[in-house]
């Protein structure tokens, strides 16, 4: 994917008529090394068109060491050891639901209708938050407005996904919000929040799937 491409199905979002040129041309001036690359950018809208979107789960922005980040919050290429928030994650599944997946590897659940969407889709190397300025905060914002005209299920881990509520449209959705599953915050309210199982058995009221946590 070039720079200049916009995922097809969510290419009618104003932010691609109206913000998205001005991140481009600050990001052609930077000449930093920007992650993820750019043909991943937006990977997690590659994978899960509106109307396949059951699940929204909510990161910052991507992780800022070369060869992680693949354009999926929270999730890293296979070969990756786990980040600390993934690993607190998978420790919370394993609780949750009796196992966990093999790698870090998430693209089994965006491959379910989970669109793992970052708050912010750039940063360069090294400089966590280091585009947190750019404007990309008006994607998530729309997003989360285009996907709630449907039930759907929204994980708001943290105080930063929490104060996102607001671009929610009022729905028969569910609202996940605990502490952040990173080592700072896990233990006050991330731990025993039982997310995995409260999901699959809100789809299952909504006679959906289940989602398949452990698939790869």
């Amino acid at each position: 994917m070039s720079e200049l491409a916009v995922p097809e199905h969510w290419a009618h979002l104003p932010f691609f008529a109206e913000t998205y040129s001005g991140i481009q041309a600050a990001l052609a001036d930077d000449t930093r090394d920007i992650l993820p690359p750019a043909d991943q950018r937006f990977a997690a809208l590659e994978f899960c068109a509106p109307a396949n979107t059951r699940v929204v789960i909510m990161g910052q922005d991507p992780y800022p060491t070369p060869g992680h980040a693949h354009g999926l919050s929270f999730s890293v290429e296979p070969d990756v050891a786990l980040p600390r928030s993934l690993n607190n994650i998978f420790k919370e599944m394993i609780e949750d639901i009796g196992q966990a997946p093999l790698t870090g590897d998430l693209r089994p659940w965006a491959r379910q209708g989970v669109l793992l969407l970052n708050t912010v889709l750039s940063v360069p190397a090294g400089e966590a938050n280091g585009h947190k300025a750019l404007g990309w905060q008006a994607l998530a914002h729309q997003v989360l407005a285009e996907t709630s005209h449907r039930p759907t299920a929204y994980v708001l881990w943290g105080k930063q996904a929490q104060a996102l509520e607001p671009y929610i449209k009022p729905g028969d959705h569910l609202i996940l919000k605990t502490a952040h599953p990173s080592p700072l915050s896990a233990r006050r309210g991330f731990f025993g929040s039982r997310p995995f199982s409260r999901i699959n058995d809100w789809l299952t009221a909504q006679g959906q799937p289940q989602i398949n946590w452990t698939a790869s």
